[in-house]
């Protein structure tokens, strides 16, 4: 009894150690495709930011005012784009970072619809999808930019599908 009891014990403080760094997180929709695919088993680190600074090209999840189809608040991951007083602008397709385009591999079909020109307040950044087409991120009034406190950490690990499995690189920009 004693064993099984010691065992309860450490499993549980396991959880709680656990519970505090990270957070599983299955994607839902397709706003991140290519990058992340409908099913595919995330690892987030919750304490990231805690110990470092958001970057562009780091692939978030955040809290929303946004409700899920259970009147729950939904949890959106997207990919930071404009940091704190950057000038972000959408137009003709693409994207421009205080008057610089920047270049964007990973997203779906190639362009970013919309038209924005905002610059992004202290504290808050600026986050889209990488399939554009179909993200409602920070060029949607209903989501804006992001603050700080809203973010729950960022997205580390690829978990499944299997085949997928591995760490989540943040992009090189030449900004």
């Amino acid at each position: 009894m004693k064993g099984f009891i010691k065992d309860m014990v450490l499993a549980i403080l396991v959880a709680i150690v656990i519970i505090q760094f990270i957070k599983p997180v299955i994607v839902r929709e397709s706003s991140m495709e290519n990058s992340f695919n409908s099913k595919d088993y995330l690892i987030v680190s919750k304490q990231s930011y805690s110990y470092g600074e958001v970057k562009r090209g780091d692939v978030v999840v955040f809290e929303s005012t946004l409700v899920d189809d259970n009147g729950n608040d939904k949890l959106l991951i997207k990919r930071v784009i404009g940091m704190p007083g950057e000038r972000v602008q959408v137009s003709d397709g693409k994207v421009y970072i205080d008057g610089v385009e920047i270049q964007e591999d990973y997203i779906k079909d190639g362009t970013t619809n919309g038209d924005v020109d905002l610059v992004v307040p202290d504290d808050e950044y600026f986050c889209m999808g990488d399939n554009r087409l179909v993200s409602i991120d920070s060029r949607d009034p209903q989501v804006g930019c992001v603050q700080a406190h809203q973010m729950v950490g960022k997205v580390v690990l690829r978990v499944l599908p299997i085949g997928d499995f591995g760490l989540i690189h943040t992009p090189d920009y030449n900004i």
